[in-house]
Formats: structure tokens, C-alpha cells, sequence
């Protein structure tokens, strides 16, 4: 059976209760509060699931380089192996990062104007239309993060470094380990030339650079990009 359609009275009860609402602070304050800590909430939980794909990742990165290392008979491509893992774990890190921005956007309206402007009413809010678009945002949730912004955060915050600690690993395998020979020698892998191994990863890691520096509107909230130490001690000077 499909379900009914609401008809027009009891859309206006709907529309009638929710400006009552709206019209009583103290029953909107209590809803506000419990919508806060409930979007609190769920934004720690997607950071905890960030935080175990980094972890995933850091645990693989050591249990390969001390394979690899372990012995001058292993092959170096194990090492290349863990940089496709590590990129595996950079696309599922960059999809949670996108989910979890949108409970973060939630919980910074909140505070840049529900609570900043509780603690002092001179600066008043953020965003004069907070409201209205944290209720766009509860009607229709949308994802505010491209997913190449999303890579670029997290190869800046966490991957990049890591990237990097593999490479110059896998650099020195190739090198250091068999001093008789070219690293291009080196650097085969079965019947694939090491001249194609080494353009493959320098036009990975070119591509890596490129995503982090390349210069784009940020969308992301609650990121301490815009964050000035001096300002700060300029302020409280003022406020003292």
C-alpha cells in the first residue's frame, strides 16, 4: 500500500508546531542542545574511524619495511607493494573524511553561532542565516567536500609523510643493497624494465604533490588553516 500524502491540515499543524517551537526559547535552547550533543557525537565517532585507517596504515608501512629490510634476499617490490596499500587506505580515509566534515560543519554552526554568540553578544554570529541553513542541511544532507579536496587533507595531515618514508626506503633498497649494479637495474621487477618501475613512481608521487599544493578553495570546516597566533595574543591584549 503507498503511503498517503499528508493533506493541507495536517501540513499546517506540522507548520504551526514548528513556529511554536521557534517562538519559545527555552524549548528551542533544550532541542538545540540535545541536536549539539547528539552532532558531537557522531563527528567523534568518525574521527575514531579516521583514526583507525591511519592506523591500519602506519602498522602496514612498519610491518613491510621491516620485512624488506630483514633480509638483503627479499624483494625490494614489497616495498611498492605497501605504497598501493597505503593508497588504498589514503581512498577509504579520503571517503570517511568527507562524511565526517559534514557532522564537523554541523557542530562548528553551532559553536561559531550558538555558543560564541552566548559567551559575548557583542560580535555577534558567524552567519546571520545559521538557522537556515543547518535546517537545509537537516532536510537534505549533502556531502560539502569534493573528494580531491578530501585526498589532498589527508595526504597533507598523514599520508604524504608516509608516502615519503617509503619511498626513501625503497630508494635505498635499490641502492644500497646492490652497489654493483644501476638502480635502473635494480629496480625490475620480473620482466617490466626498471626505467618504466621508476617513471611509475615518479609520476605517482608528482601526482601527490600536485593534489596537496595545488591552490583551491577550501570547503572543510572546523580546519585550523585560518588560524593566526598573533591575532590571538592581539586579542586578548585588547580584551585585558
Amino acid at each position: 500500500m503507498a503511503d498517503e500524502k499528508p493533506d493541507d491540515s495536517e501540513l499546517a499543524e506540522e507548520a504551526k508546531l514548528g513556529r511554536e517551537i521557534a517562538d519559545h526559547s527555552t524549548e528551542m535552547i533544550s532541542i538545540l542542545g540535545d541536536a549539539y550533543r547528539g552532532e558531537l557525537d557522531r563527528e567523534t565517532t568518525w574521527r575514531s574511524r579516521l583514526d583507525q585507517t591511519t592506523t591500519w596504515g602506519v602498522t602496514v608501512v612498519a610491518a613491510i619495511l621491516t620485512w624488506a629490510f630483514s633480509s638483503p634476499d627479499n624483494p625490494h617490490y614489497i616495498i611498492l607493494v605497501g605504497i598501493l596499500a597505503l593508497s588504498f587506505f589514503l581512498f577509504i580515509e579520503a571517503r570517511r573524511y568527507r562524511d565526517y566534515d559534514v557532522f564537523r560543519s554541523r557542530v562548528r554552526l553551532f559553536q561559531q553561532n550558538l555558543l560564541a554568540d552566548a559567551l559575548d553578544p557583542s560580535e555577534g554570529v558567524e552567519h546571520e542565516d545559521w538557522r537556515s541553513k543547518l535546517s537545509r542541511d537537516y532536510r537534505t544532507p549533502t556531502l560539502k567536500v569534493s573528494i580531491l579536496e578530501a585526498t589532498a587533507n589527508r595526504l597533507r595531515r598523514m599520508y604524504l609523510p608516509l608516502l615519503t618514508v617509503l619511498l626513501v626506503a625503497w630508494l635505498f633498497r635499490i641502492t644500497a643493497f646492490a652497489p654493483n649494479e644501476s638502480p635502473l637495474t635494480t629496480a625490475s621487477i620480473a620482466v617490466v624494465p626498471g626505467v618504466i618501475v621508476v617513471v611509475a613512481i615518479a609520476l605517482y608521487y608528482i601526482a601527490a604533490l600536485v593534489i596537496v599544493l595545488w591552490a583551491r578553495e577550501r570547503h572543510a570546516k572546523g580546519e585550523f588553516r585560518e588560524g593566526d597566533p598573533e591575532a590571538w595574543k592581539e586579542a586578548e591584549k585588547d580584551d585585558g
